[in-house]
């Protein structure tokens, strides 16, 4: 059976990647403790545990909120994103053997063929899209080898999900599958530098919606 904390925590993590809290909205412990029928300190855990996938903020004195769009940490987390993961492509490009190109092609198969909404004129992604695009990128740059590095995406995909979710609002525009294809080609033909320059604009891009 699912503990209360983990059901908790869930449902809270569910509620803000879905937009059901505004950006800085308060998230107040003994609030939430109450509409969902658990202990303070249950609260409190998902909470912190929200905080530590940069889903919350902890505030010195007032509680937790919801982070704001434009916080400069997002910007960080995209300068990072954008110094690494261009370099880590290129060592996959290096590396990365037939076996690891079929796995490229599929990801990028199941994501083109995945529908960013559940519904028309939605504004945040769907679930199913989100895995679909984590996928894409993380198998982009398993061909490299290195658990370190993959690790690394891994922390930075996972901080930078809200950011991803809230930009889909700001450009509602912006044509994903055309990025994703040329991704996709110039790391198949084995471009480094081309695959590089055109993944560290996709990862700019976010960034840029929300400054």
């Amino acid at each position: 059976m699912t503990q209360p904390s983990e059901r908790m925590y869930a449902s809270l993590r569910t509620a803000i990647l879905h937009g059901r809290f505004a950006p800085q909205a308060a998230l107040k412990p003994q609030e939430l403790a109450n509409e969902h029928g658990v202990s303070l300190a249950v609260a409190r855990e998902a909470l912190l545990r929200l905080v530590g996938e940069g889903l919350a903020e902890r505030l010195p004195n007032r509680g937790f909120a919801v982070p704001a769009t434009g916080a400069q940490r997002w910007q960080r987390i995209a300068e990072a994103r954008a110094t690494i993961e261009p370099a880590v492509l290129v060592l996959a490009i290096e590396r990365g053997d037939l076996e690891w190109e079929s796995r490229v092609r599929a990801a990028h198969h199941r994501l083109a063929g995945t529908p960013p909404y559940e519904r028309e004129g939605d504004a945040h992604y769907s679930d199913e899209w989100a895995e679909a695009h984590r996928r894409f990128h993380r198998t982009l740059l398993e061909g490299c080898g290195n658990d370190v590095l993959l690790a690394t995406f891994d922390r930075l995909w996972l901080d930078s999900e809200l950011a991803r979710r809230w930009s889909a609002r700001r450009t509602p525009g912006r044509d994903h599958r055309v990025e994703h294809r040329e991704i996709e080609a110039a790391t198949l033909a084995r471009d480094a530098p081309g695959a590089a320059e055109l993944l560290r604009r996709h990862v700019g891009r976010t960034a840029e919606a929300l400054a």
